[in-house]
Protein backbone atom coordinates (compact mmCIF):
# COMPACT_ATOMS: atom_id res chain seq x y z
CA UNK A 1 0.00 0.00 0.00
CA UNK A 2 1.06 3.60 -0.63
CA UNK A 3 0.14 6.35 1.80
CA UNK A 4 0.05 10.02 0.88
CA UNK A 5 2.03 12.32 3.13
CA UNK A 6 2.15 16.11 3.07
CA UNK A 7 4.79 18.80 3.55
CA UNK A 8 4.61 22.62 3.68
CA UNK A 9 5.74 24.01 0.33
CA UNK A 10 5.44 26.90 -2.12
CA UNK A 11 5.50 27.08 -5.90
CA UNK A 12 7.37 29.90 -7.62
CA UNK A 13 8.19 31.12 -11.06
CA UNK A 14 11.76 32.31 -11.14
CA UNK A 15 12.89 33.94 -14.39
CA UNK A 16 11.86 31.54 -17.15
CA UNK A 17 11.61 28.47 -14.88
CA UNK A 18 9.33 27.12 -12.15
CA UNK A 19 10.10 25.10 -9.02
CA UNK A 20 8.66 23.74 -5.81
CA UNK A 21 10.24 25.42 -2.76
CA UNK A 22 10.74 23.79 0.64
CA UNK A 23 12.11 25.22 3.86
CA UNK A 24 14.93 22.93 4.90
CA UNK A 25 13.53 22.65 8.43
CA UNK A 26 10.32 21.11 7.01
CA UNK A 27 12.12 18.27 5.21
CA UNK A 28 13.25 15.01 6.85
CA UNK A 29 16.62 15.30 8.59
CA UNK A 30 17.91 12.31 6.62
CA UNK A 31 18.99 13.89 3.32
CA UNK A 32 19.08 10.42 1.72
CA UNK A 33 15.28 10.28 1.99
CA UNK A 34 14.78 13.44 -0.07
CA UNK A 35 15.16 11.99 -3.57
CA UNK A 36 11.96 9.90 -3.70
CA UNK A 37 9.99 12.79 -2.19
CA UNK A 38 11.23 15.24 -4.81
CA UNK A 39 10.64 12.84 -7.70
CA UNK A 40 7.06 12.14 -6.62
CA UNK A 41 6.30 15.82 -5.98
CA UNK A 42 7.47 16.75 -9.48
CA UNK A 43 5.79 13.75 -11.13
CA UNK A 44 8.79 11.78 -12.27
CA UNK A 45 10.04 9.66 -13.73
CA UNK A 46 7.28 9.76 -16.35
CA UNK A 47 7.76 7.55 -19.44
CA UNK A 48 5.16 9.71 -21.21
CA UNK A 49 7.28 12.82 -20.59
CA UNK A 50 4.41 14.96 -19.27
CA UNK A 51 4.75 14.73 -15.45
CA UNK A 52 0.96 14.83 -15.13
CA UNK A 53 1.05 13.21 -11.68
CA UNK A 54 3.09 16.06 -10.21
CA UNK A 55 4.01 19.71 -10.60
CA UNK A 56 6.63 19.31 -13.32
CA UNK A 57 5.94 20.54 -16.82
CA UNK A 58 7.57 17.84 -18.94
CA UNK A 59 10.73 19.87 -19.71
CA UNK A 60 13.93 20.42 -17.76
CA UNK A 61 13.22 24.09 -16.95
CA UNK A 62 10.01 23.07 -15.14
CA UNK A 63 11.33 19.99 -13.34
CA UNK A 64 13.07 21.59 -10.37
CA UNK A 65 13.15 21.70 -6.57
CA UNK A 66 14.64 24.40 -4.33
CA UNK A 67 15.46 24.12 -0.62
CA UNK A 68 16.10 27.23 1.49
CA UNK A 69 17.15 27.42 5.13
CA UNK A 70 19.07 29.50 7.65
CA UNK A 71 22.73 29.70 6.69
CA UNK A 72 25.84 28.87 8.69
CA UNK A 73 27.96 30.66 6.10
CA UNK A 74 29.51 33.81 7.64
CA UNK A 75 28.71 35.94 4.58
CA UNK A 76 25.17 34.71 3.85
CA UNK A 77 21.66 34.97 5.26
CA UNK A 78 20.27 31.72 3.84
CA UNK A 79 21.46 28.49 2.27
CA UNK A 80 19.92 27.59 -1.08
CA UNK A 81 20.15 24.12 -2.58
CA UNK A 82 19.00 23.53 -6.15
CA UNK A 83 17.84 20.12 -7.38
CA UNK A 84 17.28 19.25 -11.04
CA UNK A 85 15.09 16.20 -11.72
CA UNK A 86 14.84 14.01 -14.78
CA UNK A 87 11.59 13.97 -16.72
CA UNK A 88 11.63 10.41 -18.09
CA UNK A 89 14.48 9.05 -15.96
CA UNK A 90 14.83 8.94 -12.13
CA UNK A 91 17.71 11.42 -12.18
CA UNK A 92 18.18 13.67 -9.15
CA UNK A 93 21.04 16.13 -9.67
CA UNK A 94 22.49 18.33 -6.90
CA UNK A 95 25.62 19.25 -8.85
CA UNK A 96 24.72 22.65 -10.33
CA UNK A 97 23.03 25.97 -9.68
CA UNK A 98 20.00 27.49 -11.45
CA UNK A 99 20.26 31.21 -12.05
CA UNK A 100 16.57 31.52 -12.92
CA UNK A 101 15.29 29.92 -9.73
CA UNK A 102 17.76 31.75 -7.51
CA UNK A 103 15.84 34.90 -8.45
CA UNK A 104 12.98 33.47 -6.34
CA UNK A 105 15.16 32.35 -3.42
CA UNK A 106 15.39 35.84 -1.90
CA UNK A 107 11.63 36.53 -2.09
CA UNK A 108 10.95 33.03 -0.69
CA UNK A 109 13.29 33.72 2.23
CA UNK A 110 11.39 36.93 3.02
CA UNK A 111 7.95 35.41 2.41
CA UNK A 112 8.82 32.47 4.69
CA UNK A 113 10.25 34.77 7.37
CA UNK A 114 13.67 33.17 7.14
CA UNK A 115 14.90 36.74 6.63
CA UNK A 116 13.35 39.68 8.49
CA UNK A 117 12.82 42.99 6.71
CA UNK A 118 12.39 46.30 8.50
CA UNK A 119 8.85 47.68 8.35
CA UNK A 120 10.08 50.94 6.81
CA UNK A 121 12.34 49.28 4.20
CA UNK A 122 11.61 49.82 0.53
CA UNK A 123 14.13 47.21 -0.63
CA UNK A 124 15.37 43.90 0.70
CA UNK A 125 18.86 42.53 0.21
CA UNK A 126 19.33 38.81 0.81
CA UNK A 127 22.73 37.11 0.67
CA UNK A 128 22.21 33.59 -0.65
CA UNK A 129 24.77 30.82 -0.21
CA UNK A 130 24.35 28.31 -3.03
CA UNK A 131 25.34 24.99 -1.46
CA UNK A 132 25.72 23.36 -4.89
CA UNK A 133 28.63 25.60 -5.89
CA UNK A 134 29.73 27.19 -2.61
CA UNK A 135 29.20 30.66 -4.10
CA UNK A 136 27.29 33.63 -2.62
CA UNK A 137 24.70 35.59 -4.63
CA UNK A 138 23.20 38.87 -3.44
CA UNK A 139 19.54 39.38 -4.38
CA UNK A 140 18.07 42.89 -4.14
CA UNK A 141 14.36 43.55 -4.70
CA UNK A 142 11.59 45.97 -3.59
CA UNK A 143 9.28 45.16 -0.67
CA UNK A 144 6.39 46.83 1.14
CA UNK A 145 5.11 46.56 4.70
CA UNK A 146 1.90 44.54 4.41
CA UNK A 147 0.75 45.88 7.76
CA UNK A 148 0.06 49.14 5.96
CA UNK A 149 -2.31 47.42 3.52
CA UNK A 150 -5.58 45.54 3.82
CA UNK A 151 -4.38 42.74 1.60
CA UNK A 152 -3.41 39.51 3.49
CA UNK A 153 -0.43 38.60 1.35
CA UNK A 154 3.23 37.90 2.06
CA UNK A 155 5.68 40.79 2.03
CA UNK A 156 7.56 40.44 -1.25
CA UNK A 157 4.67 38.84 -3.14
CA UNK A 158 2.62 42.03 -2.88
CA UNK A 159 5.19 44.28 -4.49
CA UNK A 160 6.04 41.63 -7.07
CA UNK A 161 2.51 42.01 -8.39
CA UNK A 162 2.47 45.79 -8.51
CA UNK A 163 5.33 46.78 -10.83
CA UNK A 164 5.94 46.59 -14.56
CA UNK A 165 9.38 45.11 -15.21
CA UNK A 166 9.42 42.37 -17.85
CA UNK A 167 11.85 39.79 -19.17
CA UNK A 168 11.79 38.01 -22.52
CA UNK A 169 10.18 34.58 -22.36
CA UNK A 170 7.66 35.56 -19.65
CA UNK A 171 4.33 37.19 -20.59
CA UNK A 172 3.66 38.83 -17.20
CA UNK A 173 5.46 41.66 -15.40
CA UNK A 174 6.87 41.73 -11.87
CA UNK A 175 9.42 43.45 -9.67
CA UNK A 176 12.98 43.73 -10.93
CA UNK A 177 15.28 41.45 -8.96
CA UNK A 178 18.97 42.29 -9.14
CA UNK A 179 21.25 39.27 -8.79
CA UNK A 180 24.92 39.88 -8.08
CA UNK A 181 26.93 36.67 -8.38
CA UNK A 182 29.94 37.47 -6.19
CA UNK A 183 33.33 36.03 -7.24
CA UNK A 184 31.51 33.53 -9.49
CA UNK A 185 34.54 32.06 -11.27
CA UNK A 186 35.39 28.42 -10.58
CA UNK A 187 31.99 27.29 -9.29
CA UNK A 188 32.82 23.61 -9.84
CA UNK A 189 36.44 23.49 -10.98
CA UNK A 190 38.01 26.31 -9.00
CA UNK A 191 39.19 28.09 -12.16
CA UNK A 192 37.77 30.59 -14.66
CA UNK A 193 39.42 28.63 -17.50
CA UNK A 194 39.52 25.05 -16.14
CA UNK A 195 41.50 23.57 -19.05
CA UNK A 196 44.19 26.24 -18.72
CA UNK A 197 43.55 27.35 -22.30
CA UNK A 198 41.20 29.94 -23.79
CA UNK A 199 40.31 27.64 -26.71
CA UNK A 200 40.43 23.87 -27.13
CA UNK A 201 39.34 21.51 -29.90
CA UNK A 202 36.75 18.75 -29.60
CA UNK A 203 35.79 16.63 -32.63
CA UNK A 204 37.58 19.20 -34.76
CA UNK A 205 35.46 22.08 -33.40
CA UNK A 206 37.06 25.02 -31.55
CA UNK A 207 35.43 25.64 -28.15
CA UNK A 208 35.99 27.74 -25.03
CA UNK A 209 35.50 26.03 -21.66
CA UNK A 210 34.72 28.52 -18.87
CA UNK A 211 33.43 28.06 -15.32
CA UNK A 212 31.27 30.98 -14.14
CA UNK A 213 28.26 30.06 -11.94
CA UNK A 214 28.23 26.77 -13.90
CA UNK A 215 30.87 25.17 -16.15
CA UNK A 216 29.99 25.86 -19.80
CA UNK A 217 31.46 25.13 -23.21
CA UNK A 218 30.93 27.55 -26.10
CA UNK A 219 31.35 26.69 -29.79
CA UNK A 220 30.73 28.94 -32.80
CA UNK A 221 27.61 28.08 -34.79
CA UNK A 222 29.55 28.59 -38.01
CA UNK A 223 32.05 25.89 -36.98
CA UNK A 224 29.12 23.50 -36.56
CA UNK A 225 27.75 24.39 -39.99
CA UNK A 226 24.52 25.93 -38.68
CA UNK A 227 23.00 29.37 -38.22
CA UNK A 228 22.99 31.02 -34.80
CA UNK A 229 19.26 31.78 -35.01
CA UNK A 230 18.10 28.13 -34.89
CA UNK A 231 15.00 27.57 -32.73
CA UNK A 232 14.93 24.74 -30.14
CA UNK A 233 12.62 22.77 -32.45
CA UNK A 234 15.04 23.19 -35.37
CA UNK A 235 17.92 22.05 -33.17
CA UNK A 236 16.01 18.90 -32.21
CA UNK A 237 14.99 18.27 -35.83
CA UNK A 238 18.54 18.62 -37.15
CA UNK A 239 19.87 15.20 -38.24
CA UNK A 240 23.07 15.20 -36.16
CA UNK A 241 23.52 18.52 -34.29
CA UNK A 242 22.41 17.28 -30.86
CA UNK A 243 24.65 14.22 -31.18
CA UNK A 244 27.65 16.39 -32.09
CA UNK A 245 26.95 18.86 -29.28
CA UNK A 246 26.56 16.06 -26.74
CA UNK A 247 29.90 14.59 -27.84
CA UNK A 248 31.58 17.99 -27.41
CA UNK A 249 29.91 18.49 -24.02
CA UNK A 250 31.06 15.10 -22.72
CA UNK A 251 34.63 15.52 -23.94
CA UNK A 252 34.77 19.00 -22.41
CA UNK A 253 33.39 17.60 -19.14
CA UNK A 254 36.32 15.21 -18.93
CA UNK A 255 38.82 17.89 -19.97
CA UNK A 256 37.74 20.26 -17.17
CA UNK A 257 37.71 17.46 -14.59
CA UNK A 258 33.98 16.93 -14.03
CA UNK A 259 34.23 13.22 -14.85
CA UNK A 260 36.84 10.61 -15.68
CA UNK A 261 35.17 9.37 -18.88
CA UNK A 262 32.77 10.95 -21.42
CA UNK A 263 30.07 8.44 -20.46
CA UNK A 264 30.02 9.63 -16.83
CA UNK A 265 29.70 13.37 -17.50
CA UNK A 266 26.51 14.59 -15.71
CA UNK A 267 24.07 15.11 -17.56
CA UNK A 268 15.93 37.03 -31.82
CA UNK A 269 17.68 38.98 -34.50
CA UNK A 270 21.33 39.78 -34.49
CA UNK A 271 20.79 43.52 -35.01
CA UNK A 272 19.79 44.37 -31.43
CA UNK A 273 22.08 42.03 -29.51
CA UNK A 274 25.82 41.59 -29.11
CA UNK A 275 25.87 37.82 -29.57
CA UNK A 276 23.40 35.05 -30.44
CA UNK A 277 23.37 31.91 -28.27
CA UNK A 278 21.48 28.64 -28.09
CA UNK A 279 21.85 26.43 -25.03
CA UNK A 280 21.76 22.64 -24.76
CA UNK A 281 21.57 21.00 -21.31
CA UNK A 282 21.44 17.24 -20.76
CA UNK A 283 20.37 16.76 -24.38
CA UNK A 284 17.52 19.29 -24.36
CA UNK A 285 17.60 22.66 -26.19
CA UNK A 286 16.46 25.51 -23.91
CA UNK A 287 13.77 27.91 -25.06
CA UNK A 288 15.64 30.68 -23.21
CA UNK A 289 19.29 30.85 -22.19
CA UNK A 290 19.75 29.68 -18.55
CA UNK A 291 21.04 32.46 -16.29
CA UNK A 292 24.17 30.58 -15.29
CA UNK A 293 24.98 30.03 -18.96
CA UNK A 294 24.36 33.74 -19.66
CA UNK A 295 26.77 34.68 -16.85
CA UNK A 296 29.43 32.34 -18.22
CA UNK A 297 28.88 33.65 -21.74
CA UNK A 298 29.15 37.30 -20.66
CA UNK A 299 32.40 36.48 -18.87
CA UNK A 300 33.76 34.57 -21.87
CA UNK A 301 32.98 37.61 -24.05
CA UNK A 302 35.50 39.54 -21.93
CA UNK A 303 38.24 36.91 -22.32
CA UNK A 304 40.25 37.90 -25.36
CA UNK A 305 40.70 35.10 -27.87
CA UNK A 306 37.74 33.01 -26.68
CA UNK A 307 35.18 31.67 -29.14
CA UNK A 308 32.61 34.06 -27.67
CA UNK A 309 34.80 37.17 -27.81
CA UNK A 310 35.60 36.28 -31.42
CA UNK A 311 31.96 36.64 -32.54
CA UNK A 312 30.56 39.16 -30.01
CA UNK A 313 29.92 42.75 -31.11
CA UNK A 314 32.82 45.11 -30.47
CA UNK A 315 30.31 47.99 -30.01
CA UNK A 316 27.89 46.84 -27.24
CA UNK A 317 24.19 47.59 -27.62
CA UNK A 318 24.13 48.58 -23.92
CA UNK A 319 27.27 49.70 -22.11
CA UNK A 320 26.00 48.02 -18.91
CA UNK A 321 26.92 44.59 -20.24
CA UNK A 322 26.52 42.13 -23.09
CA UNK A 323 23.12 41.68 -24.76
CA UNK A 324 22.51 38.01 -25.54
CA UNK A 325 19.92 36.96 -28.10
CA UNK A 326 18.32 33.61 -27.21
CA UNK A 327 15.41 31.60 -28.60
CA UNK A 328 12.80 33.61 -26.65
CA UNK A 329 14.28 37.10 -26.82
CA UNK A 330 17.20 39.01 -25.28
CA UNK A 331 18.93 39.26 -21.91
CA UNK A 332 21.44 41.81 -20.62
CA UNK A 333 24.23 40.44 -18.42
CA UNK A 334 27.21 42.20 -16.87
CA UNK A 335 30.65 40.83 -15.93
CA UNK A 336 33.14 42.87 -13.87
CA UNK A 337 36.86 42.10 -13.64
CA UNK A 338 39.12 43.74 -11.05
CA UNK A 339 42.48 45.38 -11.78
CA UNK A 340 44.23 42.02 -11.34
CA UNK A 341 42.11 40.42 -14.03
CA UNK A 342 40.02 38.33 -11.60
CA UNK A 343 36.26 38.08 -12.13
CA UNK A 344 34.77 40.01 -9.19
CA UNK A 345 31.04 39.83 -9.99
CA UNK A 346 28.50 39.00 -12.65
CA UNK A 347 25.09 40.68 -12.61
CA UNK A 348 21.72 39.93 -14.15
CA UNK A 349 18.16 41.22 -13.66
CA UNK A 350 15.21 38.81 -13.42
CA UNK A 351 11.66 38.59 -12.08
CA UNK A 352 9.89 36.03 -9.90
CA UNK A 353 6.40 35.38 -8.53
CA UNK A 354 4.93 33.20 -5.82
CA UNK A 355 2.22 31.07 -7.43
CA UNK A 356 0.93 29.23 -4.37
CA UNK A 357 1.78 28.24 -0.83
CA UNK A 358 0.33 25.46 1.27
CA UNK A 359 0.92 21.71 1.64
CA UNK A 360 2.08 19.43 -1.12
CA UNK A 361 1.35 15.68 -1.21
CA UNK A 362 3.71 12.84 -2.05
CA UNK A 363 3.32 9.07 -2.00
CA UNK A 364 5.37 7.23 0.60
CA UNK A 365 6.61 4.09 -1.15
CA UNK A 366 8.10 2.69 2.06
CA UNK A 367 4.69 1.82 3.55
Amino acid sequence: MKKQRALPAAYYRGGTSRAVFFRQEDLPRDVKSWDPIFLDVIGGPDPYGRQLDGLGGGISSLSKICIVGKSQHPEADVDYTFVSLGVKEPDVDYSSNCGNMISAAGPFAVDSKLVQVSSDASDASVRIHNTNTGKVIRATFPVVDVRQTAIPISVSALILLTVTFSIDGVASTAARIKLDFLSPAGSRTGKLLPTGNVVGTFDGVAATCIDVANPCTFARASDLGVDGTLTPDEIEAHPDLLVRLDSIRRQAGVKVGLASTPETVPGSTASDVDVLARSISVGQPHKAVPITVALALASAARVQGSTVADVASKQPVDKAGISIGHASGNILVGADFDHNGALSAATVFRTARRLFEGRIFWKDESL
